[in-house]
């Protein structure tokens, strides 16, 4: 998994002074990262769909890093968004696979700050003319973020800037872009995600210590499951043996929507969608049947001191 992808919208990567720079910082201090090159991936246009999308389903931040042309994206990089957001993965019906990720615009501008002003010859700011990626966000479930970009990014030897001013401010550039990466990293929904992964991925093997996942329960934690209610943390452990005595090891949890608000400073409500398939013990209630069940959960936690998570309430129901 790559907790940062970014899609260089640059149609010639190898050859550009500013976006290379910003790139070649990003590989050299972001852990996680995974940069898609969308003109050596590509270049006949042909967007291989799924290996895109598989792509953007397993990551946090989405960096879309591009030069700014003609007030817009280049050609291939409005291709690969025609392409890979498409209906029932990024919008529609069933279209919640961006839902609640970053988005960063991260592009290079050539002309100065203030041509990009009502009096200026650009006669409009660069925020009314990335609208259209704006909305874009919004209507994909992606969380919008401040875009970075930087002026006067355009080398024309003997004519527009020195090529070294150009490197130095693409430098700049990737230093405010790691900061705003570092701070969505340790944001307080993406440790809840982080921790919802880790924790399903535990669950999947069922251990026989259930200390495993009581240290991240509340003494007097509330579970509401389809075979009862269960309180605190002598309740989670016959609930927690009973499951064990049903299903056998190496199911799989897959979660397949994730929504997280905020209640108070610190608590959280977390609404999830979870499809549990597994394989049942033939003396268990289940008799052997295998399972392929979805449900709802809902989760009250608080992330504390030091990132740690506690659950307070618990709730499972069977769509």
């Amino acid at each position: 998994m790559s907790r940062v992808v970014v899609i260089s919208g640059h149609p010639n990567s190898e050859g550009s002074n500013a976006n290379s720079v910003i790139l070649n910082e990003l590989k050299r201090s972001v852990t996680e990262l995974d940069v898609r090159y969308l003109d050596l991936l590509y270049p006949d246009f042909q967007i291989d769909v799924k290996a895109e999308q598989d792509a953007l389903i397993d990551t946090d931040i989405i960096i879309l890093q591009f030069p700014f042309y003609w007030y817009s994206i280049p050609a291939l990089l409005k291709k690969w968004i025609d392409d890979v957001f498409a209906y029932d993965f990024a919008f529609g019906a069933n279209g919640d696979k961006l839902k609640g990720k970053d988005l960063i615009l991260s592009f290079t501008v050539g002309g100065p700050e203030e041509s990009y002003d009502p009096l200026g010859y650009n006669h409009f700011t660069i925020e009314q003319l990335i609208y259209p990626l704006q909305q874009t966000a919004y209507l994909t479930g992606l969380n919008f973020n401040k875009p970075i970009y930087t002026h006067r990014m355009v080398y024309v030897e003997g004519v527009y800037n020195k090529l070294e001013d150009v490197q130095s401010r693409a430098a700049s550039h990737a230093q405010r872009l790691i900061a705003l990466i570092d701070e969505l990293k340790s944001a307080p929904e993406v440790i809840i995600k982080k921790f919802i992964k880790q924790w399903f991925e535990n669950f999947d093997v069922l251990p026989n210590d259930s200390a495993l996942f009581t240290q991240y329960l509340s003494d007097d934690i509330t579970l509401t499951m389809p075979e009862g209610e269960f309180i605190g943390h002598s309740g989670f452990r016959d609930w927690y043996k009973g499951a064990r005595e049903t299903f056998k090891p190496n199911c799989e949890h897959m979660v397949e929507q994730i929504t997280v608000d905020k209640k108070g400073s610190q608590s959280y409500l977390v609404k999830l969608r979870v499809r549990l398939i597994a394989e049942t013990f033939a003396d268990s209630k289940l008799q052997g049947e295998k399972i392929n069940l979805l449900v709802n959960e809902l989760w009250e936690l608080e992330v504390r001191a030091h990132n740690e998570i506690e659950i307070s309430q618990y709730t499972v129901e069977v769509v």
